[in-house]
């Protein structure tokens, strides 16, 4: 399979629950999901054939700073660099924006996501620990509980590479 590329599709609020299945293969509960559906920009992923593959939600942190809260893709378009495009991508929509630094945050135990955010230049920033003790369920991936949250963070001004 060549590289397939994707394009960014602005989700309007009104739109936002026809993606729940997606933000909850990223965000396990539901619930809490539901906390943060209408917030912020929300962007569905979409490849060349016209498919939805995921969807990526974004929040404003601070004045120059967004957050990455939520993306997911459905699992037969993983594996195929979509996620970097992605996050390549919304590197230059919030650029164009102002924003100056991109922060995510994942579970200790999410081990291919800290692999993959590492890999699309974010730095670790902080661990938020206890982070995922209060969720209504643990949460086990790769055996391991997640309990604490690695949040990330990478720099959203033009590097000299």
């Amino acid at each position: 399979m060549g590289e397939t590329s994707v394009r960014l599709e602005l989700v309007e609020s009104s739109d936002r629950l026809e993606y729940l299945p997606y933000l909850v293969m990223a965000d396990e509960s539901e619930s809490v999901v539901k906390e943060y559906i209408a917030e912020g920009q929300m962007f569905a992923i979409v490849v060349e054939s016209g498919l939805v593959a995921g969807v990526a939600l974004f929040l404003e942190e601070a004045e120059s700073v967004v957050e990455l809260k939520n993306i997911a893709l459905d699992p037969q378009f993983r594996g195929h660099g979509l996620g970097k495009q992605v996050i390549d991508l919304s590197f230059e929509i919030f650029r164009e924006q102002g924003f100056r630094k991109m922060m995510v945050g994942t579970a200790n135990s999410s081990i291919a996501n800290l692999a993959f955010y590492q890999k699309a230049g974010f730095r670790m920033a902080e661990i938020k620990k206890d982070f995922f003790l209060n969720y209504p369920e643990p949460i086990f991936e790769d055996g391991i509980q997640a309990v604490d949250m690695v949040v990330f963070e990478r720099e959203l001004v033009e590097s000299c590479s």
